[in-house]
């Protein structure tokens, strides 16, 4: 049986390859994308999302949905120092595409309620989607399967701030109130140290990657090419896949080889630790209200991305620019 799941996203680089993930596992039922203010620029990462579905030959097939253009308080900060515009410079045609008239927000109530506690959400940008959707449906959050998100550090290094990891940093009343919202089966796929340890794909990788040869392999090294330059900068041996991972982690639960039930509080007022995740971890008497992964195999997800990057595909538009030129 297959996973129906959303993903919301806000799609640069590691965004991308969740979801050539998302559209071509043979696990995975993806009902639709929504869309949320995060990475790069909004509109860029519709196009961004465009781009994949057509580098995958699935163009048109899952429906877009835009959702929040901003923070539900804050002015929207971007990651265009890290992703630049999140492609890697690719383009295409772009006449003719469509993205749904429904609002993120409430493509993902409404289809939550057409299946009640039959879809997973995979949230892999800063939460105001998601939050929104539950201040305005509180049958949202019962409705909800599983809601698997990628944000935050376990007690440990930001990486837009000293303590702020970029999704809960963007946002962090979003994320507080998804934390307190109840929802029934959360977990939490952090920056660090995870991401770190598990899901950082080194240059001798990337050349494996290459190998590959085909139109998702060259598009893969296409979109992370500015990541890698700008990760290493920072001492990070490789491109970094937390996004992807995230997906791996609701359609391949065997990947995870450590995880521990926490509870999550997110820092709103602080500019000093805005978006720092304190999570404890069972001895402070809080109940938990997430899973936490700790640890994951690097060489399955490896395999497994690689894996799906080797899928023979037809580009539905022709894209222009990086290993396409």
């Amino acid at each position: 049986m297959t996973v129906p799941f959303i993903l919301d996203t806000d799609t640069a680089q590691d965004d991308c390859v969740a979801l050539i993930a998302s559209l071509l596992d043979p696990e995975a039922d993806l009902r639709a994308i929504t869309m949320v203010a995060g990475n790069v620029g909004f509109d860029r990462q519709v196009r961004n999302a465009q781009m994949t579905l057509s580098a995958a030959g699935r163009l048109g097939s899952v429906p877009i949905h835009l959702g929040c253009r901003r923070p539900l308080v804050l002015p929207w900060v971007s990651a265009e120092n890290v992703h630049g515009d999140g492609s890697g410079g690719l383009d295409m045609d772009f006449a003719d595409t469509v993205t749904e008239d429904e609002h993120g927000v409430d493509a993902l109530i409404r289809l939550t309620a057409e299946s009640p506690g039959e879809i997973s959400i995979v949230a892999i940008g800063p939460l105001t989607n998601i939050a929104m959707a539950a201040v305005k449906e509180p049958d949202f959050v019962r409705n909800v399967k599983s809601l698997v998100i990628m944000g935050g550090s376990n007690n440990g290094r930001g990486n837009i701030t000293a303590a702020g990891e970029f999704n809960f940093y963007v946002d962090p009343h979003a994320a507080h109130v998804v934390f307190e919202a109840g929802f029934r089966d959360v977990t939490v796929v952090p920056w660090a140290p995870l991401t770190l340890n598990d899901a950082v794909f080194s240059r001798e990788q990337l050349a494996g990657i290459e190998a590959v040869g085909t139109p998702l392999a060259k598009f893969f090294l296409t979109v992370c090419g500015p990541t890698l330059a700008f990760d290493e900068s920072v001492g990070i041996p490789g491109t970094t896949h937390p996004d992807s991972l995230s997906v791996g982690v609701l359609l391949h639960p065997e990947l995870v080889t450590r995880a521990s039930d926490y509870n999550v509080a997110v820092e709103m007022s602080s500019a000093l630790t805005r978006g720092y995740s304190a999570m404890s971890w069972g001895v402070h008497g809080l109940e938990p209200n997430a899973r936490v992964i700790e640890a994951a195999d690097a060489a399955g997800f490896y395999s497994w991305i690689t894996g799906l990057l080797a899928t023979p595909t037809e580009v539905s538009r022709p894209l222009r620019g990086g290993f396409f030129d």
